[in-house]
């Protein structure tokens, strides 16, 4: 179906550490389609920040396939697969991973500028998102002037500006206060909503993880959905 976002299938991931061989992900599948939202839920170093990595194409797998809008990453270089995030994927991490030396209206710009959109129209969209997190007071202002939740939400809009096919988030409130991990679900929620964005969300809040669509527990390597 043209609607598929993300296509994994017999995913499996080997590290080596010295000499030994660490098998993290095992025989993973996954489908995501345009506007579902799915939990991945699961122990520490059961696995799933490097299934995101490799939804993303951070990583690559050591076996099966990861195919994003029917792009298969195994296929791509780097600068084709830097080219594909830019164009498909929006990300959001527990640590934010602005630019310090950067205002928050330029952070959120910068996608649309890799993607050479013009200045004045990267800087109106920039602005746009801004106003969504709440936050157009704070335009000129840099990450360390900001407060751990303002930095989340620029974050959050950086990931948007792009109106991305999917979103993949790791712990994205997981540094955050209840009140403003409430905003910032809300906000990923119209996205999702208003664009069709697909989610993959990996997280410890369980209450996070039961508003979502889909369900799935890492476990031991193997992604089994959750009943």
């Amino acid at each position: 179906m043209n609607d598929l976002v993300l296509d994994v299938h017999n995913v499996s991931k080997t590290y080596v550490q010295g000499e030994t061989p660490v098998e993290v992900l095992t025989k993973v599948d996954l489908q995501v389609r345009a506007g579902e939202k799915h939990a991945i839920i699961g122990s520490s170093g059961a696995g799933k920040s490097t299934l995101l990595h490799l939804l993303g194409g951070l990583d690559r797998a050591s076996g099966g396939r990861v195919a994003v809008m029917g792009k298969e990453l195994e296929k791509l270089s780097e600068k084709q697969l830097g080219q594909l995030r830019n164009q498909y994927l929006g990300f959001i991490y527990q640590f934010h991973h602005l630019l310090a030396e950067f205002s928050a209206l330029e952070n959120i710009m910068m996608p649309l500028l890799i993607r050479r959109i013009p200045l004045k129209d990267a800087g109106a969209q920039a602005m746009l998102l801004l106003q969504q997190v709440g936050l157009e007071h704070r335009a000129g202002h840099k990450p360390g002037e900001l407060s751990g939740g303002e930095r989340q939400r620029i974050a959050l809009a950086r990931a948007l500006v792009t109106q991305p096919a999917c979103v993949l988030a790791d712990e994205p409130t997981g540094n955050l206060d209840e009140k403003t991990a409430a905003a910032m679900m809300e906000l990923m929620l119209q996205l999702n909503q208003s664009s069709k964005t697909a989610l993959v969300i990996v997280t410890h809040d369980m209450a996070i993880a039961r508003s979502m669509q889909f369900q799935w527990e890492m476990h031991n390597g193997t992604l089994q959905a959750v009943e």
